[in-house]
């Protein structure tokens, strides 16, 4: 491995533009769309050993936004899960009891998918 190729210094990249600016730090912050736009679409996915999931997708909005639904889902159906990237994963099947919630919420566009 050559000295100055080391795994981890990135890709920085030089320029002489004062006013260069790149893509990945967009500072402009990002609105969610109202609740009752968002076609939130809720499936059953089976995990290894069996065990079954509750995955919601289709989330448009910030991550905090993201992470504060994904707990208030998570408090509700008491068990655990996790939120990124637009997905909401809640452990075991709540299909019934989500769509309930994410409807009293708002989210009129909510469907089961999948089967």
């Amino acid at each position: 491995m050559r000295k100055n190729n080391k795994p981890g210094q990135g890709g920085f990249v030089f320029s002489t533009d004062p006013d260069y600016r790149p893509n990945d730090f967009d500072d402009t912050p990002v609105e969610a769309p109202p609740p009752a736009s968002q076609n939130l679409r809720i499936w059953l996915e089976r995990i290894k050993g069996g065990k079954e999931a509750t995955v919601i997708k289709g989330y448009a909005g910030p991550d905090e936004e993201l992470e504060a639904l994904a707990k208030m889902l998570k408090n509700k159906c008491a068990t655990g899960g996790n939120a990124k990237d637009g997905i909401i994963i809640i452990q075991g099947d709540h299909r019934d009891k989500v769509l309930k919630i994410l409807i009293d919420l708002g989210y009129s566009k909510t469907k089961k998918a999948g089967g």
